[in-house]
């Protein structure tokens, strides 16, 4: 006798699940795992990027700070073998820090006006550069425009420009001197005599460089010779006028120190050539370093402001 069993399909119904779900588990575990191990290597290189930025960040700093220390330190052991050399003529690096902490401890003093600290003779130099550049730029900024906006006063300026240029300035100390009756003033005179060449002539230079379809457009619109130099012109020649101004100060702050120590009275020029009457040697290469140090100033100031006022063309 055959007993038939049958079986609900209720029955069957968690063999089924238990058996498909196994499956679904079995098929999915390497997908699970390729997505552990993914994140496994994920997390051990996210430093990664951060370990590049930092190594570029230090790199980038070394590669900055670096490069002048070492120019620095070249400085110092060629001045302390000359210094050896010379048998002690020439102070060592070390005396000479000593001796600028002691000056630099009180620069302002006034023992009487041909005994004054190293800020009194630094700022009074720079009242000197300040008052010729201003009025050179007064001068030679407006100048340059003319010369470079109409062609008759520019062929007319050209040889006169190139004649004058050359000439050293200290070549017109004498006549400000014969001039003004003075030494103050002849050393103003000398400084704007100097400072005038490079304004007016990269000025003349921007000008001339001025697209002629801006010219073109300004003649059809009918505008003043007022509204072509301030809306036309004007922003056009900026970097060249700022250039110009760039390269007037630097040869300024080099030709007034030469030019007080013809004159005299207070300067860094005076104290130069007041300090080597003295024979102190110490002072003079600390002026030497102040000179330079004043300069660097003035050069990385300009070079920001011309730096702020040129305008790139963005390409598309």
């Amino acid at each position: 006798m055959v007993s038939a069993v049958f079986h609900s399909p209720l029955d069957a119904a968690p063999v089924v699940a238990q058996n498909a779900m196994n499956n679904v588990a079995i098929s999915a575990s390497p997908a699970t795992a390729r997505s552990q191990k993914q994140s496994k290597a994920e997390t051990t290189a996210s430093p990664a990027p951060a370990s590049r930025d930092w190594a570029a960040l230090s790199r980038s700093f070394w590669m900055t700070v670096l490069p002048p220390l070492c120019g620095l330190g070249l400085l110092i052991g060629l001045w302390a073998m000359v210094s050896t050399t010379t048998g002690g003529s020439i102070p060592n690096p070390v005396e000479t820090w000593k001796q600028a902490l002691e000056i630099f401890s009180n620069p302002f003093y006034r023992n009487g006006p041909n005994d004054q600290g190293v800020g009194w003779n630094v700022l009074m130099s720079l009242e000197r550069v300040a008052v010729g550049f201003g009025m050179a730029a007064l001068v030679g900024i407006p100048a340059g425009f003319v010369i470079g906006r109409f062609n008759f006063l520019s062929r007319m300026f050209n040889p006169l420009i190139s004649l004058l240029r050359p000439v050293s300035p200290l070549a017109w100390l004498p006549i400000g001197l014969l001039v003004f009756k003075g030494a103050n003033p002849a050393a103003i005179w000398t400084i704007f005599i100097c400072s005038i060449w490079p304004m007016i002539i990269n000025t003349a230079v921007g000008v001339q460089r001025v697209p002629q379809d801006y010219m073109n457009v300004a003649r059809v619109l009918n505008l003043s010779e007022w509204k072509i130099a301030t809306k036309i012109l004007f922003p056009a020649v900026l970097p060249y006028m700022l250039t110009g101004v760039r390269l007037a100060v630097g040869t300024a702050w080099l030709v007034i120190v030469a030019a007080e120590m013809l004159t005299g009275g207070v300067g860094i020029g005076f104290w130069v050539w007041d300090e080597w009457n003295n024979l102190n040697v110490k002072n003079i290469i600390i002026a030497i370093f102040v000179i330079g140090i004043v300069g660097l100033v003035l050069e990385f100031a300009l070079i920001k402001l011309a730096t702020a006022f040129t305008f790139e063309e963005v390409k598309a």
